[in-house]
């Protein structure tokens, strides 16, 4: 065996329970890593992905991310409209980080604060992506950005610059461009998913329906749920 004392509650307790690296229980049991993934194989647990271990070694006293339940009627309109905001401007698609994109800095400040006091993120440890046109001044849009949602110029990524004209009327809209907060965290994105599928399916039970019908949200069936849950 892997070790005298090693069999498979003891490897899915260090690995699962405790949520040690692979690395770490070779290290605890006193033999190589390549053994632990032997037998981690061989028992059949599933090992982590990269973006889950990277987790994990970020938030080593516990998963710091669940969505506050509401409790003030003020709670519960900013509960409404953070959910709602990522339902319809989320760019859910991305598996690994919560991303909303508009070009109306109220929405933005509204989701950061659902964010901050429901969510329990850090403003600071929020990131910015910047869209704009070519005939928009890179600095004045930065400007406004910053001085109208309260963060830091260091917390944006170099803009992307769209040749103007590119993208017909559009550009009228937005004379500063379209801001997108970035927050990695593959956690908290499931976490909302998995909300707006909920509130999705009690929707559609309410209208008669025992799953979810059309392209939202994404989870939305009760068997897509179980699935991932699985």
């Amino acid at each position: 065996m892997l070790y005298p004392n090693v069999n498979k509650a003891l490897l899915k307790e260090l690995y699962l329970g405790k949520s040690l690296s692979m690395m770490q229980i070779s290290k605890h049991l006193g033999c190589s890593h390549h053994k632990v993934a032997y037998w981690m194989s061989e028992y059949g647990i599933e090992r982590r992905n990269r973006s889950q271990a990277v987790y994990l070694i970020n938030n080593p006293n516990g998963d710091p991310f669940a969505v506050k339940p509401p409790r003030t009627p003020n709670e519960y309109i900013l509960y409404g409209l953070g959910v709602g905001l990522y339902w319809g401007e989320g760019t859910k698609s991305n598996k690994n980080a919560v991303r909303l994109g508009n070009t109306d800095p109220g929405i933005i400040k509204c989701y950061i604060k659902f964010l901050e006091k429901l969510c329990g993120v850090d403003k600071s440890s929020l990131k910015f992506g910047l869209q704009i046109f070519s005939d928009i001044n890179v600095e004045t849009a930065l400007e406004y950005w910053t001085s109208s949602i309260g963060i830091s110029r260091s917390q944006f990524y170099k803009p992307v610059v769209t040749k103007s004209g590119s993208l017909g009327t559009y550009r009228n809209k937005n004379l500063y461009g379209v801001v997108t907060i970035n927050f990695c965290n593959t956690k908290l994105r499931d976490i909302l998913v998995e909300q707006i599928a909920e509130i999705a399916q009690l929707a559609e039970r309410g209208n008669g329906n025992a799953k979810v019908t059309g392209s939202t949200p994404v989870l939305g069936s009760i068997d897509q749920k179980n699935k991932i849950a699985a």
